[in-house]
């Protein structure tokens, strides 16, 4: 028996799919001439689906306990049954009533401040206007704030009516707290059905670390707020080095004409001298915390180490250098102050060890001039040096070591400067001692 060719399987497909075809023709020629009536209880179908989607896990043990009544009393003609099953099934309708119709609302979510300190408080407010021509009956509100929950009703509001409610968030650790969305729950008094509608976005309040005020790091870290000269020449920069004869393709801006006169006048040549500089960097400063929780002794260590760091950017910021922090899964380059301090405000402990987040740095900023590594207590010189080796060797390195309620201590180890701090107050000591060394 010979097999079936390529053409003739394809042929009996296509016989396949016709048949096919013409047994489904007649369904798609109904549904589409049901399309007004399925038009028309749409809007029915879908009251149903949101009443349906608002009955609480009691509202459904409600209506089995009306279904088990209501079958009791047909297989048994228990009257008593058949009453029950009419009461209960009554009231969930009266209840279901209370979420039908629609809330013509406007709702706004406020934070002021959005960026605080540990300590300071911010307020969140909630506003809420009645936008429909009708009074809204009492409702209630709900406004997460982090893992807690502000629960609110709001009064009945006229055609127009506006109402606020303010929250005040207390700040005790540094942070991001999440505020909101608000929510507005409808339903009954017994719990049958509820309805929630989800009005805003979330809210970021940022909560940052403490921090102390620093002198400038030029006077300390660093001695070249102008940036330092380097054996690199250039054309165009501030720091200028010597002349040379003028090559096809320079800069006739550059052309000393002094110079150039006097050697035409010596030479009886049309030469022409042309300026040549230094290049000159600008200070670009990284700070990098150590995430891992192995490195300190508990929460308040790895707190202290944020806040030194955090102390360190804004400094550096304010001297207008380049800035660059990581800090366990986060980063940024260049960022502005209020998205320096966010970025310490995210950091979490976690498997970021701080070698790898040197190793790290070394890809996001490779021209850094210098380098600020801060850990615990339980880290040791040992986890510098590791990540030292990430970093070139001109980079100027600094360790510092957070523990709580030590003492400061400044030494020089490994072409490394390791400075230890007990506390947040003995950081702009510290750094003094670094700069009269």
């Amino acid at each position: 028996m010979s097999r079936p060719t390529q053409d003739e399987l394809g042929f009996d497909k296509l016989n396949q799919r016709a048949r096919w075809s013409s047994l489904s023709r007649p369904f798609q020629r109904l549904w589409t001439a049901s399309e007004p009536y399925r038009s028309a209880v749409r809007p029915f179908l879908d009251a149903i689906g949101q009443v349906l989607a608002a009955v609480t896990g009691f509202g459904w043990a409600v209506l089995a306990l009306a279904g088990a009544s209501w079958l009791l009393a047909v297989l048994f003609g228990w009257g008593e049954f058949a009453l029950l099953a009419a009461v209960l099934l009554i009231g969930f309708l009266i209840a279901c009533g209370f979420t039908l119709g629609r809330l013509n609302l406007a709702v706004k979510l406020e934070a002021d401040p959005l960026r605080v300190t540990v300590g300071e408080s911010s307020a969140a407010r909630v506003s809420v206007t009645n936008l429909a021509r009708t009074p809204v009956l009492p409702i209630r509100l709900e406004l997460p704030v982090g893992q807690a929950l502000g629960r609110f009703t709001l009064p009945a509001l006229g055609a127009g009516a506006v109402h606020d409610e303010v929250v005040i968030v207390p700040t005790q650790q540094r942070g991001v707290i999440e505020l909101g969305p608000v929510v507005t729950q409808r339903g009954d008094p017994f719990g049958l059905v509820r309805r929630e509608i989800t009005w805003t976005e979330r809210l970021e309040l940022f909560v940052h670390p403490r921090r102390v005020p620093l002198e400038p790091l030029g006077s300390g870290l660093l001695r070249d707020l102008e940036g330092h000269t380097t054996n690199d020449t250039s054309m165009s920069d501030l720091a200028f080095h010597t002349l040379r004869e003028y090559a096809p393709g320079d800069d006739r801006r550059y052309i000393h004409w002094r110079s150039s006169a006097k050697l035409s006048g010596a030479t009886g040549t049309g030469a022409f001298l042309v300026k040549q500089f230094l290049d000159t960097r600008r200070s670009h400063v990284a700070v990098v915390v150590d995430a891992d929780p192995a490195g300190y002794a508990d929460d308040a260590e790895f707190e202290l180490a944020i806040s030194v760091a955090a102390s360190v950017a804004v400094r550096a910021l304010t001297d207008e250098m380049d800035l660059t922090i990581v800090v366990g899964e986060h980063a940024a380059a260049k960022p502005h102050p209020a998205l320096a301090l966010d970025t310490f405000s995210r950091a979490e402990n976690g498997p970021w060890p701080l070698a790898p987040s040197v190793g790290r740095l070394a890809h996001l900023a490779p021209d850094a001039s210098v380098a600020i590594l801060i850990s615990g207590s339980q880290a040791g010189f040992g986890s510098f040096a590791r990540a030292r080796a990430h970093l070139a060797p001109e980079v100027h390195t600094f360790a510092i070591t957070a523990e709580r309620g030590g003492a400061m201590a400044l030494r020089q180890a490994s072409g490394m400067t390791v400075l230890s701090i007990g506390r947040l107050e003995d950081l702009p000591r510290v750094l003094l001692g670094v700069s009269v060394q």
